[in-house]
């Protein structure tokens, strides 16, 4: 028989009369990161950070549990605490991952590419619109670069997907989409461009994410999802953005890129629309290997028809990836076979991760548009 919410006792909060700096997880100035966690009931906590072996923590007096790393490359970092067998995002922090189930905290050790440095500023804009392909209200994040708003000519513009079980905010928060083009503008790396970050997710009756068991996934819900997320893209989502927009209406103006499902939809889209995009980026991409779509093979099977449209094909992967592994291996072979023209890299030691999608993004940014 369970209690009644009234006779638990409320959490314990930290001391008024402390500094709250005392209580929650900092960066330290050698870049090493010091956990803490206010909990004096828990019996045993650790911090599970990125591909890291877990950090026992130790509790002090006070209830003050700590642990603290060696100093780290900056990055952006992902972790969690098990408390008790509880996983737990850190309470002491304002950076979640943006997931549709949260369960896990961001960190910046900083000193890279993702830092927010004083440089122009592009803006980034989150729009709301209705999808007359999947009859719903929809959001999705808008970059326009720093001077965007008095162009001298219509801007290329890369649609970028998020993965499975993200939300459109991942590229924004995790991928630090606008650091990085600020960042590469700066250096005058890149070309002047909008990005469109859309949401992967439809959440269409016949694809909502939370209702597919993950063996199921790739079988009913991934084929689904793109076809419904395929036809927001061109019906509403590319007219939406020639008719707000400065942009190019050309192939060669247009990219779609994505990491893990959104590098299946970047697959989807781009190949079954042929004239429309000029330049794929598929990073640690579900493929046609274990998802088969007909429009893709179809293209597939006409390599000079594709070889002739696309300007650039990317495929990237950690060389430890569990999670698309055969999936990219799948498509490098078919890509080899057919002798489509493609850029494939493959990260050494790294799984399904950032590690390995921020990088793709920079590499893939300082080619697309070029002349």
């Amino acid at each position: 028989m369970s209690l009644p919410a009234a006779a638990l006792d409320a959490p314990a909060a930290p001391p008024a009369d402390r500094p709250l700096k005392e209580f929650v997880t900092s960066v330290e100035k050698d870049g090493s990161i010091t956990f803490r966690l206010y909990a004096p009931s828990a019996k045993a906590v650790a911090v599970h950070l990125g591909s890291h072996d877990p950090i026992a923590l130790q509790r002090s007096d006070d209830g003050i549990w700590t642990g603290k790393t060696e100093p780290l490359k900056p990055n952006l970092y992902e972790y969690y605490f098990n408390v008790d067998g509880f996983r737990s995002i850190d309470p002491g922090t304002n950076s979640p991952k943006p997931q549709r189930q949260v369960n896990t905290s961001l960190i910046l050790v900083p000193g890279s590419i993702l830092d927010t440095r004083n440089v122009p500023h592009g803006d980034l804009r989150l729009v709301t619109l209705h999808s007359k392909a999947l009859n719903s209200e929809r959001q999705m994040y808008v970059y326009t670069p720093p001077g965007y708003s008095d162009p001298s000519k219509p801007l290329p513009v890369l649609y970028l997907y998020h993965g499975f079980g993200d939300t459109a905010a991942s590229w924004v928060e995790q991928g630090r989409a606008p650091q990085i083009l600020d960042n590469l503008l700066a250096e005058k790396k890149i070309e002047p461009m909008i990005v469109v970050i859309p949401d992967t997710e439809t959440d269409v009756p016949d694809a909502i994410a939370e209702n597919f068991p993950a063996a199921e996934r790739r079988k009913d819900f991934y084929p689904a999802n793109a076809e419904a997320a395929d036809r927001e893209l061109i019906e509403d989502l590319i007219p939406y953005m020639n008719s707000h927009y400065q942009v190019r209406s050309d192939a060669d103006g247009r990219a779609v890129a994505g990491l893990s499902q959104g590098g299946y939809q970047a697959l989807v889209s781009g190949l079954s629309h042929l004239g429309t995009f000029g330049w794929i980026g598929t990073f640690s991409g579900v493929s046609t290997t274990t998802v088969p779509n007909k429009a893709v093979d179809a293209a597939l099977n006409e390599p000079d028809k594709i070889n002739k449209a696309l300007r650039n094909l990317t495929v990237t992967v950690g060389s430890k990836d569990q999670v698309v592994g055969k999936d990219v291996a799948g498509l490098k072979a078919v890509l080899d076979d057919k002798k489509i023209a493609h850029d494939y890299h493959e990260y050494q030691d790294l799984q399904h991760e950032m590690d390995v999608w921020r990088p793709s993004l920079v590499a893939f940014l300082e080619k697309v548009f070029k002349k």
